[in-house]
């Protein structure tokens, strides 16, 4: 007897065909999981490319409402704000005053666009003289201070019509402090998707580019280290306790692992950020003729949601919506 004849289970029976494929698949890609993060700048009056990601702009204040009401046109619901300021000092204070850079564009896009889902990130490297996520002193970031100012700016961006804070400086203590501040001030509608597991990462490096947050040293001294997987599920543990809604690991690819074991341990939410360099690598391979955009996209997406995650951001999602608008993917 031939022992092809003995097979019982045969795979393939159900992936013959692309109805058959689909009928089975067992996740897939919707555009109510996809967060698309923006970059404004309040120095420009047009929109400039980035150069380390190719097919993202730094949009002018002046151009977010036609981006956001085109972001919604096509199915996107929610927007991650990156402020590119003008205004730097040694502690970020344009991110607590209600005439800020970031308190603006949240105005801006609550006005034009009513439903859609404003995230801010909730940090200073975009905002500090120095680059790093938080208060300096004596050459080390200040843990209790930078916290302190973390909840000035997230109490300014509730102010503003923020639905959900984003904090990602990777302070002990920040996601409790912010979580009480909120709820003392009437704001405990407000979502936080906490930077739970935020890794030091070299996949950062076009983004930091892009906001002009480059700096002298490094952030591995309260970024999470990348060898530590154990560790990084405490974080997230950490963040969960003190009242975060929603968890994130960033960068994604690399962190795959730790983001199926996080799904292990919480009932909650779990996002991951598909960060720049992430970005780039596709794009950058794909200019060069060695990759297919549109698969090599939905195969890292579907890739995240296969491991845990329920929410991704990421800098293609405009684009995919646009791939779907089309039935490209």
């Amino acid at each position: 007897m031939s022992p092809l004849q003995l097979l019982v289970h045969r795979p393939r029976r159900l992936r013959r065909t692309p109805a058959l494929r689909q009928l089975v698949r067992e996740h897939k890609v919707d555009l109510r999981d996809l967060i698309q993060p923006l970059f404004i700048d309040e120095g420009i009056s047009e929109a400039r490319p980035i150069e380390t990601m190719p097919g993202i702009l730094r949009l002018p204040e002046s151009a977010v409402r036609s981006e956001v009401e085109d972001l919604y046109r096509l199915g996107i619901r929610y927007v991650m704000l990156f402020g590119i300021s003008h205004h730097k000092d040694e502690e970020g204070s344009d991110t607590w005053s209600d005439e800020g850079l970031l308190t603006r564009t949240i105005r801006r896009i609550r006005q034009s666009c009513p439903e859609m889902v404003i995230i801010p990130d909730v940090c200073f490297c975009e905002y500090t003289t120095h680059g790093h996520c938080g208060v300096v002193r004596d050459g080390h970031v200040d843990n209790d201070k930078t916290v302190e100012n973390l909840v000035k700016q997230s109490l300014a961006a509730a102010r503003a019509g923020a639905d959900m804070l984003a904090p990602s400086s990777m302070m002990d203590g920040q996601v409790g402090a912010i979580r009480m501040a909120l709820d003392k001030a009437g704001f405990s509608h407000v979502c936080i998707l906490a930077h739970a597991v935020k890794f030091a990462s070299s996949f950062y490096g076009p983004f930091r580019v892009a906001v002009e947050c480059e700096l002298d040293g490094d952030r591995d001294a309260y970024q999470a280290d990348y060898a530590n997987g154990r560790q990084a599920l405490i974080e997230a543990h950490l963040d969960e306790e003190q009242g975060a809604d929603i968890l994130m690991v960033k960068p994604g690819t690399p962190y795959l692992d730790v983001l199926s074991q996080l799904r292990q341990r919480t009932e909650l939410p779990l996002a991951v950020y598909q960060v720049g360099g992430e970005y780039a690598a596709i794009k950058f391979a794909v200019l060069a003729g060695a990759l297919n955009e549109e698969r090599t996209v939905m195969e890292t997406l579907v890739g995240f949601k296969r491991a845990g995650a329920d929410i991704i951001v990421s800098y293609y999602a405009k684009q995919v919506a646009q791939w779907m608008e089309k039935g490209v993917v």
